[in-house]
């Protein structure tokens, strides 16, 4: 069986069960927060339990290094439409330790996109257009740091209200440990 039928098999059952009623809630956080995560597999249940987050509690955006990496990218505006529309009054940045951007080698990253079909011409024509292949595809050395830099961008953002905590943490994907990089109170 395919994923795809595997996920709607599964699913027909769900809705048939009426197992999504233990789920129903608003489309307001309960703790009015909103966190960036990594999309790293790893955190899926265990970031929400470490931060004792529920279903309903918090808008999770999760995105590769937990990388708010442009001011006026996707991430930003979901950012500020939790903020502004959905009652959101206090921003996580939660990067881990083993993170797959940490490090990420654009050079052997293209050399893949290469495997699996993209054409040097199309390459070619992304740097021709601007695009900064190496730049787009770069991880970091410490997640520290990164995650210093996603709470500065979103801190320093022109439509972020100043009162809004901006705070970054890093959690230990083997046991939920939470560091403190950024406290967002004290900033």
């Amino acid at each position: 069986m395919k994923l795809l039928e595997e996920i709607l098999a599964h699913n027909e059952q769900f809705v048939e069960n009426k197992d999504y009623e233990k789920y129903q809630t608003d489309k307001f956080p309960n703790k009015r927060a909103v966190i960036i995560s990594c999309m790293d597999t790893r955190l899926v249940e265990l970031l929400p339990q470490s931060m004792n987050v529920g279903n309903g509690d918090a808008k999770i955006i999760k995105t590769a290094g937990a990388i708010v990496a442009h001011p006026f990218g996707s991430i930003m505006r979901s950012i500020l439409v939790a903020v502004y529309e959905l009652k959101a009054d206090e921003v996580f940045v939660v990067g881990h330790h083993d993170c797959g951007m940490s490090s990420l080698n654009a050079e052997s990253m293209l050399d893949k996109v290469k495997e699996r079909g993209v054409s040097e011409e199309t390459l070619a024509t992304l740097e021709y257009s601007g695009v900064d292949l190496d730049r787009f595809l770069q991880g970091f050395d410490r997640v520290e740091d990164s995650v210093k830099h996603s709470v500065e961008t979103i801190k320093h953002h022109p439509m972020l209200p100043g009162d809004v905590p901006v705070h970054g943490l890093v959690i230990a994907p083997d046991t939920g440990r939470l560091d403190v990089v950024v406290d967002g109170y004290k900033q």
